[in-house]
């Protein structure tokens, strides 16, 4: 690939998760947690991430003010006990959503220009580019509207600069294919902290299923690793798959 993703400043900040609901968050003290008055982001240093991140057109605004509104609710009656929420709300906060973000991805919401192939390959270029560089892909899948990621980053490497960069150098090449300007993903992205060997299987699961679930045939753009994925993304003892 000839042109280089550039790294980008802090771009932190929440989505909803559309797969592994329901494990469980880190101990306090583990992770470093961002919070930009969304849901709060957990990061550590060489862990692996669950990610995903979509085109701007992908979900509908009335369907992000709902989700707006009723993390606020949320916080608000936290706030007015005098404490931070609890992990039973956080966890409420991270599902409320799940199955329509689910529905309006999986649907082909939006334009839809990750479909055009010259697209989807500058998206997947993206991913592959620093790949064993600065993190270790174990699966990938560039859908219609959507970019599920599931890898672990080396030490140094921060996951915002990252994601960032994966959807700055794509944008540029997709904008420039599609003869536009402006916005092409959503500010927004999700990402998930794996802290089992069940999580990181129902993650590679997901990615690989997910386009015979959104009934795309023959779909071409989605990678996974072979079978020594597990074992190398816990290796040296420095993963968070233990």
């Amino acid at each position: 690939m000839k042109h280089k993703p550039e790294p980008a400043p802090n771009d932190r900040s929440a989505g909803v998760s559309p797969a592994v609901a329901g494990a469980s968050r880190p101990r306090f003290g583990e992770v470093k947690i961002r919070d930009r008055g969304r849901l709060p982001h957990w990061e550590t240093d060489n862990a692996t991430y669950f990610i995903t991140f979509r085109l701007a057109d992908s979900l509908p605004k009335s369907v992000l003010d709902r989700i707006e509104s009723e993390r606020q609710s949320i916080v608000k009656t936290a706030a007015q006990a005098g404490r931070t929420p609890s992990s039973d709300e956080r966890r409420k906060i991270q599902r409320l959503s799940t199955p329509v973000i689910e529905r309006f991805l999986d649907s082909g919401a939006g334009a839809c220009h990750l479909q055009n192939s010259a697209i989807a390959e500058e998206a997947a270029n993206a991913l592959r580019y620093f790949d064993e560089k600065r993190y270790r892909l174990f699966a990938w899948c560039v859908m219609p509207n959507h970019v599920h990621v599931v890898a672990r980053f080396f030490p140094g490497h921060v996951l915002a600069t990252v994601v960032h960069s994966w959807k700055s150098f794509s944008a540029k090449h997709a904008n420039r294919i599609l003869r536009t300007h402006g916005v092409f993903w959503q500010r927004e992205y999700y990402d998930h902290l794996i802290r089992s060997e069940g999580e990181f299987e129902r993650a590679i699961r997901y990615v690989s299923e997910n386009p015979a679930k959104a009934q795309l045939k023959d779909w071409k753009w989605v990678w996974v690793c072979g079978r020594d994925a597990r074992t190398t993304a816990a290796e040296d003892g420095g993963a968070t798959l233990s």
